[in-house]
């Protein structure tokens, strides 16, 4: 089946949070953009959203749910308000369905036998990219699931099914938004252990997967700037030796290979020098963060609503709204959709 014909797959998140209704907000709102998409999840949670969504919203017609049996017969569904759905799991009955924003060891059962079904269909090549709604870590625990979130979990299945070990086989996430992009060297870890996680190999590691996946989206060699991980970047010293001892040794590796770098920049005002505003492109393509909130919090504040995670490093595309599962606002039918719309786009602009 030619690429352009090959669904993207939609896993539909923690079945008691928000993806599921945004899911079905995304197809009713942007048809076009949800063109040839499935929905990788189970039949009853999906129509819960859906007449959620129908009531909460007074949105006439109800969008209906078509069950498939394969990702081929998915490409196929035209139907006007339909949202093809495969059951990859045991179909929920109608008092399994998880109370909306509790945590259920069920739904994140459920929730993670999508997401590597849908890896496995996308390492098969039977899908063209992978788009994830939110999951719930305390519901992947209490599901015995050992990865913290989406990340790890692609990152495992794409090694196990290539063959190598998951050290192998690095991957990073890049949080985009139309004003900024940033690359976290370290994820889902602890303060604490993202410190230690900050090593000449894993800064020179990142760099480079950047350097790879940016200059793939454009043609072009990114230029990126490097925050230091100490307040004022470590004001040579003074406040911590981490950029002395650790960074700058990796970005003079990272320039002798010929990659375009410049830091350790003072993590507070980076972000805004690397900033797109008022029709201006920022000083820098890209900003590596030293951990996971250092380089989130910029991005969420300019706008959470068009914000992306994209997981470089996979052997397929995969890309998430940039937002959980929002367990305050699950069954309210308020959530907004429009992260998840952008991260459609957006995985299918990257498709291989």
């Amino acid at each position: 089946m030619a690429n352009d014909f090959k669904p993207v797959a939609l896993t539909q998140g923690d079945a008691a949070g928000i993806g599921p209704e945004i899911i079905v907000k995304a197809f009713r709102d942007a048809p076009e953009q949800l063109q040839a998409c499935v929905v990788v999840g189970d039949l009853a949670v999906m129509q819960r959203a859906a007449l959620l969504v129908a009531q909460c919203e007074y949105h006439e017609p109800q969008m209906r749910m078509q069950l498939v049996r394969d990702v081929q017969q998915a490409a196929l569904v035209k139907a006007p308000w339909t949202i093809p759905v495969l059951q990859v799991d045991q179909p929920m009955t109608a008092d399994q369905l998880p109370a909306w924003g509790q945590i259920s060891a069920n739904a994140g059962k459920q929730a993670a036998d999508c997401v590597v079904w849908a890896a496995h269909a996308a390492l098969r090549g039977e899908v063209s990219a992978l788009v994830t709604a939110p999951l719930h870590k305390e519901a992947l625990s209490a599901a015995n699931v050992p990865f913290p979130g989406h990340t790890e979990m692609l990152q495992a299945c794409a090694a196990a099914y290539t063959g190598v070990a998951v050290q192998d086989l690095p991957v990073r996430m890049m949080l985009v938004s139309p004003e900024l992009k940033t690359v976290l060297v370290s994820i889902h870890v602890s303060l604490r252990h993202a410190i230690e996680a900050v090593t000449v190999a894993n800064i020179l590691q990142t760099l480079r997967i950047t350097h790879a996946a940016e200059l793939a989206a454009t043609g072009r060699q990114p230029h990126m700037a490097v925050a230091g991980l100490n307040p004022h970047a470590g004001e040579g010293g003074l406040m911590g030796r981490e950029e002395l001892d650790v960074i700058i040794p990796a970005l003079q590796q990272a320039r002798a290979e010929g990659l375009q770098v410049s830091g350790p920049f003072a993590p507070d005002t980076v972000f805004m020098r690397a900033r797109a505003a008022n029709g201006k492109p920022g000083e820098f393509d890209v900003v590596i963060a030293m951990y996971h909130d250092q380089g989130l919090i910029p991005v969420k504040y300019l706008g959470v609503e068009q914000g992306v995670n994209v997981t470089l490093g996979l052997p397929f595309v995969r890309t998430s709204p940039d937002h959980g599962t929002a367990f305050d606002l699950a069954g309210t039918a308020k959530a907004n959709a429009s992260s998840l719309i952008a991260s459609v786009a957006m995985a299918r602009s990257m498709r291989r």
